[in-house]
């Protein structure tokens, strides 16, 4: 069996090719939340930059170049009271490679750099829509637990509403 590739630290020059992996998952249904209007360069550029700046994110290459396989990042937030937290965690992995381990080890690799480089992160939080079971497999077998539910806090397309889950990934290494 070929080895899955590696995931490695991402960089601004990746901007047009995360752009076109989220516009693609964003087009599937239990893709991200934001609809495919909203997946803008100036999108992009927030997360990315943050990222960069104040947080971690990863990619997996296709292999030939051409694309991204997935994608992961999160940031700290402004606030020095919240300077122990990584928060805004999203995931995106192109549906055709979707189940195949690339998730996993984009979370893999983010978690083990928040153990190795940032012993001052506590709490790594994301929220997953609560018909996302196999998203929330995913993240319980990860060591997430749920710490809360946002009743009717997205409303989809057919009017109707489902709740989000907040997720808490805990540093084991922290201090």
């Amino acid at each position: 069996m070929t080895p899955l590739p590696l995931p490695r630290p991402a960089t601004l020059s990746d901007k047009y090719k995360i752009l076109a992996l989220y516009r693609e998952v964003t087009s599937r249904p239990h893709g991200l939340v934001r609809e495919a209007h909203e997946i803008t360069e100036e999108y992009v550029d927030k997360f990315l930059g943050n990222s960069l700046a104040d947080g971690i994110i990863f990619v997996v290459d296709d292999g030939e170049g051409a694309g991204l396989i997935g994608e992961i990042h999160t940031y700290r937030p402004t606030l020095s009271a919240l300077s122990h937290v990584l928060e805004h965690l999203t995931v995106a992995v192109y549906p055709s490679f979707q189940r195949k381990g690339f998730g996993r080890a984009l979370f893999i690799a983010m978690l083990d750099k928040v153990r190795s480089d940032h012993p001052e992160v506590l709490r790594v939080e994301l929220i997953a829509k609560e018909s996302n079971h196999a998203a929330i497999s995913l993240y319980k077998s990860l060591g997430f637990v749920e710490e809360g539910r946002m009743e009717k806090r997205i409303k989809k397309p057919d009017g109707s509403f489902e709740a989000d889950v907040l997720m808490v990934w805990m540093n084991p290494d922290y201090n």
